[in-house]
């Protein structure tokens, strides 16, 4: 009898893995059905050339082979009000398919929570597929700049370039001072970090509040290798393991209130270089494009031609599960936190 049984269990398990294979087979094969023989829109938040557009190129070159029914990948630029235009596209009037993803400068996804009325969207809606890194903002200065520590910006006064009194510059730079004391004198009218370089090696600027480490060793790998700025505080949620040496400017704050000011405001540089499809999209395509996206930060075609192109990739990329809830927990901070950041973010 006990041998019976045991047949009957046997036989009932097989049965269940196969139906259950059988399910699996067919949503792969219901994927690779949608998207055999389609395009595969990447919207890209800012102008050909940049960052993120060098990005979102090279993984519009590898994620197609990684996604059922290999789709052709296709660049879009939507430029426009700092990435807004094309967030707001995402989700109000692009394809809700599976057919359409985005590349987004990392501080939209956060600018509902500063109070932008232009941005029509719901980034927690969103379905959130992944970054190829996390960044690391730096307080950099030129070499021949009076102050060579983030101590000596509380008694010297040191000017650092911004695009204007909103920028994400000026806003980084305006933290520092409130968390840190320190005297960083912003100077506006420099249209990007481009122009603001300039102005530094001109000797116009003594620095700059808040380039990424990995976009300066991608656009003047020089400064460092020959010493020609000083790095006084890197901030992010975490270290750069390749910055051992330079303060993280949460080690540095003294109290927990400044601790969580420096936890939301630089919630965008955890964020990365962050990937979405619109709302509403059937959940086994996200999860397809959340694989794809993912298998894509691994292939070795990929991370030659971003390691050519001096691009950083992790790791350990970010997954998308993991920027939902870095927004999730951002957007449900207290709201004496997010006061501050707000209060210091409309400063003039």
């Amino acid at each position: 009898m006990f041998s019976s049984r045991s047949s009957r269990l046997a036989l009932s398990l097989i049965g269940f893995a196969a139906t259950v294979a059988s399910a699996a087979g067919a949503r792969a094969d219901a994927i690779s059905d949608f998207y055999k023989g389609k395009d595969l829109t990447v919207i890209v938040s800012s102008s050909p050339g940049g960052g993120y557009d060098l990005y979102a190129r090279l993984i519009a070159r590898s994620i197609g082979k990684h996604v059922p029914g290999t789709p052709n990948a296709v660049v879009q630029n939507m430029p426009g009000a700092g990435g807004i235009t094309s967030a707001n596209y995402l989700y109000n009037i692009a394809l809700k398919d599976g057919s359409v993803i985005g590349a987004l400068q990392n501080t939209v996804p956060f600018e509902p929570i500063m109070g932008n009325k232009a941005a029509q969207f719901d980034p927690l809606k969103f379905n959130w597929l992944g970054s190829p890194n996390t960044e690391v903002g730096l307080l950099l200065l030129w070499h021949t700049a009076k102050a060579n520590t983030l101590e000596d910006t509380k008694t010297i006064e040191t000017v650092v370039g911004t695009s204007g009194t909103a920028s994400t510059p000026a806003f980084y730079a305006r933290v520092l001072n409130a968390v840190f004391n320190t005297k960083l004198k912003m100077v506006g009218g420099y249209p990007g970090q481009t122009e603001a370089f300039l102005a530094i090696e001109r000797g116009e600027l003594d620095g700059y509040p808040s380039t990424f480490w990995s976009s300066l060793k991608a656009t003047k790998p020089e400064w460092i290798k020959d010493n020609k700025v000083k790095i006084l505080v890197q901030y992010g949620r975490k270290p750069h393991p390749e910055l051992p040496k330079v303060p993280v400017a949460r080690e540095l704050a003294t109290n927990d209130s400044d601790r969580a000011l420096l936890d939301v405001s630089m919630a965008p540089l955890e964020a990365g270089r962050p990937y979405l499809a619109p709302q509403n999209v059937p959940a086994d395509r996200v999860a397809a494009l959340r694989k794809a996206l993912m298998d894509t930060f691994k292939d070795k075609e990929f991370l030659d031609a971003a390691a050519k192109a001096n691009l950083e990739v992790d790791a350990d990329p970010k997954s998308g599960e993991a920027i939902a809830a870095l927004l999730r927990e951002t957007y449900n901070a207290p709201e004496a936190t997010k006061a501050r950041m707000l209060a210091l973010y409309n400063a003039k």
